[in-house]
């Protein structure tokens, strides 16, 4: 049998187990496993193995994971998140869209926080949705608003996604997190600017509160913006040591981890069951993570044995006479048609074997096509009919929206998504720029 036919019963068999219903961590690495056994005997078959575990272990990046993921959920859990809605809700609350606009603010902020799209998903259809419901706007545009918002958990430093990618297309984490900031920043400036212009055209879809709501002491509104900064208080105490270089990634992780476990007690707020549930979700999600990389590290092994990428690569190139700008595009359309049954994680491990390698050895940079990446998987979620975000809003939202509702309100973010994912293809500085000149420096 030829490696070609052997890398396509791989896939095959793959997507049949994700199909079923089986853990993506579980059907990669058992298809790897069983791959090497089959190719290379006992003892090949258990190297493979080892190795990737021990590559794993041996990634010392990969402390950073844990760490913002226990930052984000002491946030979430000890209720600071609460704070800044309200910080936005008074602020803003002046200004025609201004609840919409302030929870794009607020989808930022907790991105800035946790790095998982699923946490400002579910903080923006708890505490935004209702209030902006209740204020009488319009339920399509506010239910785009939260979950083209929350798509932007996967962009934003400390993307959980991008130390994934990291991982796997072994590129240093630091400069991936930096060259998300300014297209994470540049998306949510797109989806402002489109509120704004939305309820200008149409005021009744996002009123201006009444006189008798914005009517709050002087002393509160104080109060509430000193509350709504101190996350980004906690950002800066992270971030500006490591982009200065006076830390290292790990250690700014550390940083974050211990200046949100000190806000939380300073304000009465880490109580032990705050603690027990930061805790234990910080478990489950690094857990399913670490499985999830040491899976594809396996799988990518044996890829590597068999050469599917070059002769990927010469099939594009040299047969189909494709040109290299092409063949990215083809990639990135694929991940649109993924993101209709799979989650962003599964749709990196799965293709990261093939795409990663054959990306570099097109020329392109790693770090630039990690950000395109994640802006493409951010369009697949929320993508109709299928699009994994659509459902999760779904299972969130009130049952006033339905899920039409939700299917209409989307389509002009995505829209926006895609000028933005555009822009970054045609201007790679957008990228690559800071990271350049942070690392330069």
């Amino acid at each position: 049998m030829s490696y070609e036919m052997i890398a396509t019963l791989m896939f095959s068999s793959m997507m049949l187990m994700l199909i079923t219903g089986q853990r993506v961590f579980g059907a990669i690495g058992f298809i790897a496993v069983v791959s090497a056994l089959l190719l290379w005997g006992d003892k090949g078959g258990y190297d493979i193995g080892f190795a990737a575990a021990m590559k794993l272990m041996k990634w010392y990046p990969l402390l950073t994971l844990p760490m913002f993921i226990f930052m984000g959920y002491v946030l979430s859990e000890s209720r600071i998140a609460d704070d800044l809605y309200k910080m936005f809700h008074v602020w803003m609350g002046g200004v025609r869209g201004g609840l919409a606009i302030g929870t794009i603010g607020l989808m930022v902020l907790i991105s800035a926080m946790n790095g998982l799209s699923v946490a400002g998903m579910a903080i923006g259809s708890t505490i935004a949705l209702p209030e902006l419901l209740k204020r009488g706007y319009d339920k399509r545009m506010v239910t785009g608003v939260i979950q083209a918002g929350s798509s932007l958990g996967i962009l934003v430093p400390p993307s959980v996604v991008l130390v994934l990618y990291a991982m796997i297309a072994r590129q240093p984490v630091g400069q991936l997190w930096l060259a998300g900031v300014i297209p994470g920043l540049m998306m949510a400036a797109m989806f402002i600017a489109y509120i704004v212009i939305r309820c200008r055209m149409n005021p009744e879809l996002g009123p201006i509160l009444s006189a008798e709501d914005r009517d709050i002491p002087r002393a509160e509104k104080l109060r509430l913006l000193r509350a709504g900064i101190l996350p980004l208080v906690i950002f800066a105490v992270m971030m500006v040591p490591f982009v200065r270089g006076w830390t290292s990634l790990v250690e700014s992780s550390a940083i974050g981890a211990g200046a949100a476990f000190l806000a939380a007690v300073l304000k009465g707020r880490m109580t032990r069951e705050v603690f027990e549930n930061s805790v234990r979700n910080t478990l489950g999600i690094t857990c399913m993570f670490m499985w999830i990389i040491l899976a594809a590290l396996a799988f990518g092994a044996v890829f590597d044995g068999l050469g599917a990428v070059k002769a990927i690569e010469s099939l594009f190139t040299e047969k189909m006479n494709l040109s290299p700008w092409m063949i990215l595009i083809m990639m990135q359309l694929s991940f649109i048609i993924m993101g209709t049954f799979l989650d962003d994680t599964a749709m990196l491990v799965i293709v990261a074997p093939l795409y990663v390698p054959l990306v570099g050895a097109l020329g392109f940079d790693l770090i630039w096509y990690g950000i395109l990446y994640t802006i493409t998987t951010q369009i697949a979620y929320m993508t109709p009919p299928f699009g994994y975000n659509l459902f999760l809003m779904r299972a969130m939202a009130p049952p006033e929206i339905t899920l039409r509702d939700i299917y209409a309100s989307i389509t002009p973010f995505v829209l926006v998504m895609v000028l933005a994912l555009i822009l970054v293809m045609v201007f790679p500085q957008i990228a690559t720029w800071l990271p350049d000149y942070i690392y330069d420096k």
